[in-house]
């Protein structure tokens, strides 16, 4: 009895459309899941962004607070210039040009003592020339004597140290002491230097610097248009200090935390921050070099650019740090990864010093296979040392950080060297090669 070809195709037909609802289903219930991917995913990206945008803000601000907090370590910064020979020759002429604009020479020569006089026309008679010429350039050579001399030294880290209090004031923007901001220019009272020049001078024959008065001239640390409207943003960052750098660090791991892909994620991060730092980089040579061309023409470019590096000399330091933080944290994560690139650059790195150890003969026994067992935490405990070093370092300088590289490159091929788990060794046939191992 032949079977009705409609009552087999039924069946079929409600199988059919009974799978297609179980399809549709299951692809209405990873609708969400892949929409909540999604949401993850930008949020990530975003916070990502967040943290590379406050990264030089972060540095800018771990300054501010270093200015304002540290009395030692701005004397520190500051401390270099007294030896610049560019400083030394812009102090040298503001304070001879302040010295010689109090000194009438005819009127105080006539007031020079008879048994004095020999003694100052024998100084003068070396130096030739107009007699105004001749103490221009005596008062010029006992200045640069002074400006040269370890005491000058020790008196600009005086100065330095006692006006830092004013420092900070005339950054924050609440004025006085001996450091003062002026039409946007920040200054430096050279009352002390001028002192003691004078009394030099008396010293070397020059008796008649005895009747200059108390002058009060300035020598300039930072003009621009920029420093009265940044006064406000600098409080806001010193105000920030210490925390702003843990928040950047903080939405940071909270875009890795929230991606999907998390490794992926710590390189991306990791790279971001250091593009943000690299930014700052860019901002303060471009900056500087800005400054230094919208200076007025009596202004000294050397000295104002030797000032300028020793303020930003943390920045750049910090620079630095951040920018190869990032970058040991973003090659770690790539290397620990499964990616192909990856992958073969770890087997070249494996593979080349594996051979060393065979042709040593070394065996690990139990170290070798304790190594092998704690390998991943011994190579990131390793990087997380050296980050640590790093940071800890009080402004590392590229070589220092070249070193604290190769040191670290060392202990991994050490790890890298101890890893044997005992795993026999076979010949493969046929072209004498060794087999198995780590």
């Amino acid at each position: 009895m032949e079977r009705d070809p409609g009552q087999s195709a039924a069946p079929d037909e409600h199988a059919e459309l009974e799978a297609l609802r179980v399809r549709v289903a299951q692809l209405e219930a990873r609708a969400p899941a892949r929409h909540g991917l999604r949401l993850r995913s930008f949020f990530a990206v975003l916070l990502i962004l967040v943290a590379a945008v406050l990264t030089p803000l972060s540095i800018v601000s771990s300054w501010a607070s270093d200015v304002a907090g540290d009395t030692d370590r701005y004397v520190a910064m500051m401390d270099p210039l007294a030896s610049d020979p560019d400083v030394q020759a812009a102090v040298t002429d503001r304070v001879t040009a302040a010295v010689m604009t109090h000194l009438d020479i005819d009127a105080l020569l006539a007031d020079v003592a008879p048994a004095d006089r020999p003694v100052v026309d024998k100084a003068l008679e070396k130096l030739g020339g107009p007699l105004t010429t001749g103490v221009t350039n005596f008062v010029h050579g006992t200045v640069e004597k002074f400006v040269t001399s370890d005491a000058f030294e020790r008196l600009w880290s005086d100065l330095n140290r006692q006006a830092h209090v004013s420092v900070v004031k005339a950054l924050t923007g609440e004025g006085g002491g001996a450091v003062k901001l002026t039409d946007d220019t920040v200054t430096l009272d050279l009352a002390p230097v001028i002192d003691r020049v004078k009394q030099r001078l008396v010293d070397r024959g020059l008796t008649v610097a005895e009747k200059i008065p108390e002058i009060h001239t300035d020598f300039t640390v930072l003009t621009s248009d920029s420093v009265g409207k940044a006064k406000q943003a600098f409080r806001a960052l010193e105000l920030l200090g210490f925390w702003l750098p843990v928040f950047t660090l903080v939405v940071a791991a909270g875009g890795v935390l929230l991606a999907v892909r998390r490794r992926r994620a710590l390189v991306t991060a990791a790279l971001a921050v250091a593009a943000g730092a690299a930014l700052l980089g860019l901002g303060l040579w471009a900056g500087r070099a800005f400054y230094l061309d919208s200076l007025p023409s009596d202004f000294s470019q050397p000295a104002a650019g030797a000032v300028f590096d020793a303020l930003a000399g943390y920045l750049r330091a910090g620079v630095r740090l951040v920018v190869t933080v990032g970058a040991v944290v973003a090659l770690a994560a790539w290397l620990t990864g499964s990616g192909r690139a990856a992958t073969r650059v770890m087997a070249m790195w494996s593979g080349g010093i594996g051979a060393v150890r065979d042709a040593a003969g070394f065996t690990g026994g139990r170290v070798g296979r304790w190594v092998h067992r704690a390998r991943r935490p011994l190579n990131w405990t390793v990087v997380v040392v050296a980050v640590a070093v790093l940071v800890a370092w009080d402004r590392p300088t590229g070589l220092v950080t070249v070193w604290i590289a190769l040191c670290a490159l060392f202990a991994l091929a050490v790890v890298e060297f101890l890893d044997d788990d005992s795993t026999p060794h076979l010949a493969e046939p046929g072209n004498g090669r060794v087999a198995g191992g780590s």
